[in-house]
């Protein structure tokens, strides 16, 4: 790229979100400097609207949870590989699923033909489970699970092998991702219509709400529409606007907003924008705070916090030049401490090529330790706090959020909008728009369209061998014939019987997977009671 280019670019600055930044700034760019209104506007840590951060201690109490997303191959690989994460200080569980598990079809359906193990593990049977977190005690780590469409089947493992480790509801610490409506906007891991879906969602709040109450039910996600082309804004108001839809569905069961609204926790992405991004994350606090007060009357100050998991971007991973992905790394989570994250996973630096190797994800955790340990960005609550850039982004950033969501309520709520197609829309444009600022060189990407070289880095890729799926194959045929047939017919039915009432539908999934029903087998029987959904494809 000439000079002349460089000096063209630079005329114009703006953040992921087309927001236009200004030279610099000044008090008179920000209300809130003015120290009259300054607590009314910010708050303090843990005190509404939670600008500054949820819990009035924040990292001098505890650090974020340290968790990296991890599942490969069989229960056996992905097992050894969490017991290396541990030794080397890993503090949470966060499990990959692979696709036929995540569309509710077991290892040997048809469907399944080679993606078994390929995007996260391969769990049939509760026997997968067992073997996947083989001498894990549960009660000591907080386990993640990145599952949607049968996040109730995976819960109800959980919990069945949790029983089996002789503990109760309430040493459970973790979180089901559940968050479907996002499935139909951006990741399309579906399985039912959206109705029966939602339903699924809110059996699972609530039956955490009265059994589990040290895990969160959902975890509301702005990550996967943002890996879809979502701006750091689109990303706040779908997020939330998802929340609204699903606070009110459980509501509609008759469960007070109280009751539940403190196990509802949110995922975001981290990008590159560095203060977009931690302006984000302090903006989606104080808009959710508000809300829940003021939307749902929400009443206690658990139920007005906004606490999330961050992923740094995956989408901003490159293929070329892969080790500068660490610096992107490194940069996107500093801004996710610095944003107040409660839980944090880096991305390894080779996952633009293939699924991580233990080197890759070796890195990626200590680039967190490095950030907790040494840099000192957490010897303070908020350090960014009051900086005339930052207060002006989070308030710019919180508006136009909230006018996306105004204009959701406008168009009849989330769900109806999905419907329209109005959320995809808006997500389609911002990518198509972000790909062709990057081949027009507005946007700038290190290796990719600047600072190219023809010299090419070939690191070590983790591959999946095929006696892995063959074997994960035979222990499916084996767990089928060891079990008890008739007990598996028996909470099969019971299932049935209880899908055409308006029961929660958790006890009954849980008593078919004691009996070790497969996850094809509880998807099937539901398939047949609720049929499957088909998106529509418009031609425009």
């Amino acid at each position: 790229m000439s000079e002349k280019r460089l000096s063209e670019r630079r005329e114009r600055f703006e953040t992921d979100s087309q927001i236009e930044v200004a030279r610099f700034y000044t008090p008179q760019d920000v209300p809130t400097s003015d120290s009259r209104c300054y607590q009314e506007r910010l708050g303090f840590p843990g005190e509404y609207p939670f600008t500054r951060g949820v819990y009035p201690t924040m990292y001098r109490g505890r650090l974020w949870t340290m968790r990296q997303y991890a599942g490969f191959g069989s229960a056996e690989e992905t097992n050894a590989r969490y017991k290396y994460l541990i030794s080397q200080g890993q503090t949470g569980l966060s499990v990959a699923f692979d696709l036929p598990t995540q569309m509710g079809y077991d290892s040997d359906h048809p469907r399944a033909l080679g993606e078994v193990g390929k995007a996260g593990v391969a769990i049939s049977s509760l026997r997968d489970f067992e073997i996947l977190f083989d001498g894990i005690a549960l009660e000591k780590v907080s386990v993640s699970m990145t599952i949607n469409a049968t996040a109730a089947i995976l819960l109800a493992m959980h919990i069945a092998l949790a029983e089996r480790q002789g503990l109760s509801g309430d040493k459970l610490a973790g979180t089901t991702q559940n968050d479907i409506l996002k499935e139909y906007i951006a990741r399309k891991t579906y399985i039912f219509p959206p109705e029966f879906s939602m339903r699924l969602v809110t059996d699972i709040i609530a039956y955490c709400a009265e059994h589990l109450p040290r895990w969160n039910p959902i975890s509301i996600s702005g990550y996967h529409m943002r890996e879809a082309g979502a701006t750091a804004v689109q990303e706040i108001a779908f997020a939330l606007a998802n929340g609204i839809e699903y606070v009110k569905a459980v509501q509609a069961r008759g469960l007070d907003v109280d009751r539940f609204a403190s196990q509802l926790s949110f995922f975001f992405s981290c990008d590159n924008h560095f203060f977009e991004e931690i302006a984000k994350f302090r903006a989606a606090r104080r808009l959710w705070a508000k809300i829940m007060r003021e939307r749902f009357g929400a009443q206690k100050k658990e139920s007005l916090m906004l606490r999330f998991h961050t992923q740094t971007a995956g989408s901003s991973l490159t293929a070329q030049q892969p080790m500068n992905n660490i610096i992107r790394t490194t940069l996107q989570a500093l801004a996710a401490v610095l944003g107040g994250t409660q839980s944090l996973h880096t991305n390894s630096y080779d996952e633009a090529l293939a699924l991580p190797t233990e080197e890759a994800v070796r890195i990626a955790l200590r680039t967190q330790q490095i950030i907790a340990e040494e840099s000192g960005v957490a010897d303070t609550i908020d350090p960014v706090g009051g900086s005339y850039y930052v207060e002006w982004l989070t308030d710019r950033l919180e508006e136009e959020a909230q006018r996306y969501i105004q204009k959701i309520d406008e168009l009849g709520g989330m769900r109806r909008a999905i419907e329209l197609g109005y959320v995809q829309r808006e997500i389609e444009e911002s990518a198509y728009r972000k790909q062709r600022e990057i081949e027009e060189q507005k946007r700038l990407v290190v290796g990719v369209n600047i600072f190219t070289s023809d010299e090419q880095q070939h690191p070590k890729i983790l591959k999946i061998a095929p006696e892995v799926i063959e074997k994960q194959i035979a222990r499916l045929g084996e767990v089928r014939r060891a079990r008890d047939g008739s007990r598996v017919r028996e909470a099969l039915e019971r299932l049935r019987a209880s899908a055409r009432t308006d029961e929660n539908l958790m006890p009954a999934i849980l008593e078919a997977v004691r009996a070790y029903a497969t996850v094809g087998e509880i998807c099937d029987l539901l398939r047949e009671e609720f049929g499957e959904y088909r998106e529509r494809v418009t031609l425009s």
